[in-house]
């Protein structure tokens, strides 16, 4: 069952969207959605889907201003603000998990920038989007280079290009995908799962907490 919540940010309230799995939890995956969209983007509910299987659970964060119902998304400055101050509640639910961060297009840039300052353990970065549409020459890879395990999942069709792959990050490329990565949701979010089970952040590759003591900590 997904449990809805508000929490103030000096940006104003985010909204979250939490899953666990129906046992153990092995690691927590924090997602952010993309500039104009939402946190119910097939994507999103793919990788929610398959990861819940394997133990791991899922919050999904609506930034500030698509809460108050602005589809321009906020200077990066702002977003990163509003990200931050949502990790530090959702680490005070989930003590002792493992925390990673991701998200689409604009969430996995805010993801990658705030890795380092908000203790995560790894990146999912969906549809990175490399450079805007046409200007390969104002790269955003040196985001992706936080030293941090990182998975990157491009569609090879992807207007804003596919990164290349360097030590740390993984990049799998979707074949036929453009940036929505609408055609086969389910194969982009199998591609996470088994890159989180190699990792040993899933099921039985990683050391859980009952789920019911997450829920637990998180009511008091």
């Amino acid at each position: 069952m997904t449990q809805h919540d508000e929490i103030t940010t000096v940006r104003g309230p985010a909204r979250i969207d939490a899953d666990l799995p129906a046992g153990p939890v092995a690691s927590l995956l924090v997602l952010g959605h993309g500039a104009g969209g939402d946190v119910d983007a097939p994507d999103l509910l793919a990788v929610r889907d398959a990861v819940l299987s394997v133990g791991v659970g899922v919050v999904r964060v609506t930034q500030p201003y698509r809460v108050a119902g602005r589809r321009a998304p906020a200077p990066a400055g702002h977003l990163d603000e509003a990200w931050t101050a949502v990790l530090a509640v959702v680490r005070e639910w989930h003590p002792g998990v493992p925390v990673l961060v991701g998200g689409r297009s604009s969430g996995a840039r805010v993801a990658c920038r705030t890795a380092g300052a908000v203790g995560a353990a790894g990146i999912v970065a969906l549809a990175f989007p490399l450079h805007p549409p046409g200007r390969p020459e104002r790269s955003r890879a040196a985001e992706l280079l936080t030293g941090l395990p990182t998975l990157v999942v491009n569609g090879d069709r992807d207007p804003f290009g596919v990164p290349e792959a360097s030590p740390g990050v993984t990049v799998v490329t979707r074949p036929g995908e453009v940036h929505d990565l609408r055609k086969d949701p389910a194969g982009t979010a199998a591609v996470v799962r088994d890159w989180l089970r190699g990792q040993g952040w899933a099921g039985d590759r990683a050391a859980g907490v009952p789920a019911d003591s997450v829920a637990r900590s998180r009511s008091r």
